[in-house]
């Protein structure tokens, strides 16, 4: 079979995809079951794969959708017992206290709150945290599903206290022959790999400093009364003053400290620095804008989860995101707003302090529990789940840690609880054939045929097919890796050293077009199907994963043609080389 057909059968399952999901808007719990079996039909007979295999990775598939899925009711659940307390009341007080305008709350609360996040937990978190956040303060349940995918960019590549470095790059280099040319070299991996983290973090640095404006004005576009550009691009100083607080310290702490702490620190000094100029009205536009009055907004803009605060006095409850917005300088609500954010506080705390591999937290955690199914079916594959570790323990340890800290009752739990197993029903069919799907593809390089898999051999096809402008489309493959996966540690893992290897035939820096592998990765996160399907649960959208995609595609296409354009600007003007090419 030619490398042409091998890559046009590969991408079948992913055009079926979109043309289901954007082409003929149908809903993801319609469509992916029918990819599922295209995947399983192209695996089978095409790549020969065994059934067995094919079986193996669907059921490691639903391991990987049970730990999605644990994530999603531990961020749901929060959010839920947040309600009842009354927290998300005053949260909604204090930030419109700040600013009533909503673009600077997209800024504040979704770019830099969403990329502290990001840093600290990854694997999808952020946008299951901050899509509901932003719910509960009043915006569309589609918008906030939209900001929420998009935030996932810069931030994404050091996610999770650096893993997609970390674990993606670190092993998805790892090879006898590179580790020959580095000795050879005189360079050791940690340095090379340093040396990719630099360059990536400039190019996302400048990259993802445009973001929250692209954000904004999509926002304004799409779901403002008037449908305008211009009303985002009117808080542009503000917004590139709010991507410039985040990705400068971003870029020197990836440049200078590594990959660990760039999102964390970046996040947390540019929420200090935004916060301080908002409330001073630095940079800010004298119009305030707005979505139109609920009344207004289409049914497709709404999710099922709605805003309930518990009165105390009254026991009666309220929907505040249908009633008129606090204004600046109203009467606080009873419940200080240092208590209402501390749940999110020890969230952050709790992410951060069980993902550092100095204390060895996560090591006893990932150790305490760990359920693992090796060899299934008699295959290489292997399925393992860490239920402790992963970042729906955290979720789930803070809201019931909620219930005395905010003095509620267990009848407010119980509702809490309720409400948010009601919400994953629909998320939970849907994965439970996107995962498997996704297995079936990464896994399809097991096969009687010795072909490679169906994600490889689509890059091999296209860096055959352009040449020495691959420096081009690396990030995109490197958001292909993610669309497929819904990850970016993933993506580095299939194809760092694919990409490095092409470098090396072309006569190129190869720590250039990892890093550029790399920024495409974390960019892909705005379109991985899972990612929305699991944010659009948190908020209780159903039906409307293909409207998102939709949309989510025109950032991506900027941040892929935007870092492989300074690619091709780095190797072919500036003359940026690694030690390996020195080295020959």
């Amino acid at each position: 079979m030619g490398l042409g057909l091998q890559a046009l059968l590969a991408a079948s399952p992913i055009l079926i995809a979109g043309i289901l999901l954007v082409g003929f808007s149908w809903p993801a719990r319609r469509a992916m079951p029918v990819v599922y079996l295209a995947a399983v039909g192209v695996g089978l007979l095409a790549w020969g794969m065994p059934a067995v295999n094919i079986a193996a990775s669907s059921v490691e598939g639903l391991f990987i959708a049970f730990d999605i899925l644990y994530i999603i009711f531990g961020a749901i659940l929060l959010l839920n017992t947040l309600k009842y307390s009354g927290a998300v009341a005053v949260i909604q007080a204090a930030f419109t206290r700040i600013s009533p305008d909503r673009r600077v709350q997209v800024v504040l609360i979704a770019w830099l709150f969403g990329s502290f996040i990001e840093g600290a937990s990854g694997f999808g978190t952020t946008a299951a945290i901050v899509a509901p956040l932003l719910v509960a303060l009043g915006f569309p349940a589609m918008g906030a599903v939209m900001v929420g995918m998009m935030i996932q960019s810069a931030a994404v590549e050091f996610g999770a206290v650096g893993t997609p470095v970390l674990v993606g790059v670190t092993n998805g280099l790892s090879s006898a022959e590179l580790d020959a040319q580095l000795a050879a070299a005189g360079v050791s991996f940690a340095e090379y790999r340093t040396l990719i983290v630099q360059r990536s973090v400039i190019i996302q640095g400048i990259t993802g400093t445009f973001m929250p404006l692209i954000i904004v004005t999509m926002l304004t576009r799409f779901f403002g009364a008037n449908r305008s550009w211009r009303e985002g691009l009117s808080i542009a100083p503000f917004a590139i003053f709010g991507g410039l607080a985040f990705t400068i310290p971003y870029a020197f702490t990836g440049a200078f400290l590594g990959p660990e702490f760039p999102s964390l620190l970046g996040g947390l000094v540019g929420m200090g620095l935004v916060t301080f100029a908002a409330q001073r009205g630095f940079l800010l536009p004298r119009e305030t804008w707005d979505f139109p009055p609920r009344k207004e907004w289409p049914p497709e803009w709404l999710g099922t989860l709605g805003v309930k605060v518990e009165t105390e006095r009254t026991g009666i409850e309220a929907d505040p995101s249908s009633a008129t917005p606090p204004q600046p300088g109203d009467k606080p609500q009873s419940m200080s707003v240092w208590l209402a954010w501390l749940p999110y506080l020890l969230v952050a705390i709790g992410l951060v302090v069980t993902r550092l591999p100095a204390l060895g937290i996560g090591s006893w955690l990932r150790d305490a529990l760990r359920v693992t199914w090796d060899s299934i079916f008699g295959t290489p594959i292997t399925a393992t789940s860490e239920p402790l570790y992963l970042p729906g323990s955290v979720l789930i340890a803070v809201a019931l840690l909620t219930v005395p800290l905010h003095r509620m009752g267990g009848g407010q739990l119980r509702a809490a609880v309720s409400e948010s197993l009601r919400t994953l029903t629909g998320p939970a069919f849907v994965l439970l054939f996107t995962l498997p799907m996704v297995r079936v593809y990464i896994n399809s390089g097991l096969n009687g045929l010795e072909m490679p898999s169906m994600p490889i051999a689509m890059a091999e096809f296209m860096s055959a097919s352009v040449g020495g402008v691959w420096p081009l489309f690396a990030p995109l493959i490197g958001s292909l890796g993610t669309f497929i996966a819904g990850s970016n540690t993933v993506s580095n893992l299939m194809f760092s050293l694919f990409q490095h290897g092409i470098a090396e035939r072309l006569l190129i820096s190869g720590a250039m077009i990892v890093s550029l592998q790399t920024v495409g990765a974390a960019a892909g996160n705005m379109i991985a199907i899972h990612n929305v399907v699991a944010a659009s649960a948190t908020v209780g959208l159903v039906d409307q994963e293909g409207a998102i995609l939709r949309r989510t595609i025109f950032p991506l296409l900027y941040y892929v043609l935007m870092a492989g354009t300074m690619g091709l600007i780095a190797i072919y003007i500036l003359g940026v080389t690694d030690p390996l090419l020195a080295a020959r």
